[in-house]
């Protein structure tokens, strides 16, 4: 008798569905199918099929931030999410479950466990979220991004994050003598800045005011994806007559990556996997209205290893942001270098393989 599908609850945002995208994909790779759960309002709507992964659509949103008539309709909401998940559970008999936490999960994996179909889960952020915490009682496996996520009281295996395969396939080139032996092996420091598809107006802004108060010899070269906020970025560096390779959207961070020596962003947590395995060193500046901080924990996280700055943005200005850069560019033991090298050493390339292989596992098969 065949075995049924390993199931993907993911949904919402990209930071929940890029890594569900991950395993999926490499899950593909094997004769075992996928199938996907999430909604018809999330990112998954757009990228799931395009992958060619068929979806079974639930009906479920966040709480937070929505209001109290939210809160008063929530339990009639969850009644229908559960529901459908478990009519989905039926109809596809997933012989495992694989959850990335947010609110398509929690439905799911209660559906996932009344069918008797083994879950795993797996925390992307330094902060576990609601819905993985409650999902830890009925999970086979807990998996974390990061060490402590979790409570101690959870048995949570360390895996690091499933991210894109050309991402991955930087730890394995990723170039020493690039990296940066010392600041007089480039001709300038190459930065990039990334604002996120939303555009961050802290960075799209502050950036370039930062930079015309270097001096004109040490200023990096630089590349700025501004988001939605390419207009104000385009504004800000003519006002000071800066020089810069400005975009909306970067298509290949792979190249982008590839390119640059260090990295001002925001502190999501694939791109904190994503700057570990290309080996680049950054300034953090976390969102600072991220989900239980979350943000600033993944920077504390990856700066506690040696492997750049954090700069909570109530802290960003300017002048802090230049002198930084000063210190960066000026430091005789090669800052660049320090930081490219630890970040690299927290890099956990097999995310998306092991968590596939934990899948295979549950699921009974072989591969």
């Amino acid at each position: 008798m065949s075995k049924g599908p390993i199931m993907i609850l993911a949904g919402g945002t990209g930071g929940h569905v890029f890594p569900g995208l991950a395993v999926a994909k490499e899950i593909s790779k094997s004769s075992v199918s996928v199938v996907w759960m999430g909604t018809r309002k999330g990112l998954e709507a757009k990228v799931v099929p395009e992958e060619g992964i068929e979806v079974e659509w639930i009906s479920v949103t966040g709480l937070r931030g929505r209001g109290i008539m939210a809160w008063v309709f929530a339990p009639f909401r969850l009644a229908l999410a559960l529901f459908q998940a478990f009519m989905a559970m039926r109809r596809r008999r997933p012989a495992a479950v694989l959850g990335f936490g947010g609110f398509v999960s929690g439905p799911g994996g209660v559906a996932a466990w009344l069918m008797g179909s083994p879950l795993l889960i797996h925390e992307q952020n330094a902060v576990a979220g609601t819905t993985n915490r409650i999902l830890t009682r009925f999970a086979k496996h807990t998996f974390q991004a990061f060490p402590d996520s979790f409570p101690k009281s959870v048995d949570a295996e360390l895996i690091g994050n499933p991210v894109r395969s050309e991402i991955v396939t930087l730890y394995d080139a990723y170039d020493v003598s690039k990296n940066r032996d010392s600041v007089d092996c480039i001709k300038r420091l190459r930065l990039l800045v990334l604002g996120g598809s939303q555009g961050a107006k802290a960075l799209n802004l502050r950036v370039p005011e930062a930079l015309a108060e270097l001096p004109q010899n040490v200023r990096p070269d630089v590349w700025h994806q501004a988001g939605r906020g390419l207009t104000e970025a385009r504004e800000a560096y003519s006002k000071y007559s800066l020089k810069v390779r400005l975009d909306d959207f970067i298509d290949d961070m792979q190249a982008a990556y590839s390119w640059a020596d260090l990295v001002i962003c925001r502190a999501g947590a694939l791109t904190i996997a994503e700057l570990s395995l290309a080996g680049l060193g950054a300034i953090l500046v976390p969102y600072p209205y991220s989900t239980d901080d979350h943000q600033l924990r993944n920077a504390q996280n990856f700066v506690s290893g040696g492997a750049g700055i954090v700069i909570p943005q109530n802290e960003f200005t300017p002048e802090k942001l230049s002198k930084e850069l000063n210190r960066i560019l000026l430091d005789s033991n090669s800052l660049i270098s320090i930081f490219a090298n630890n970040a690299r050493a927290q890099a956990l390339p097999e995310a998306s393989k092991n968590l596939a292989k934990a899948c295979f596992q549950y699921a009974g098969v072989q591969t």
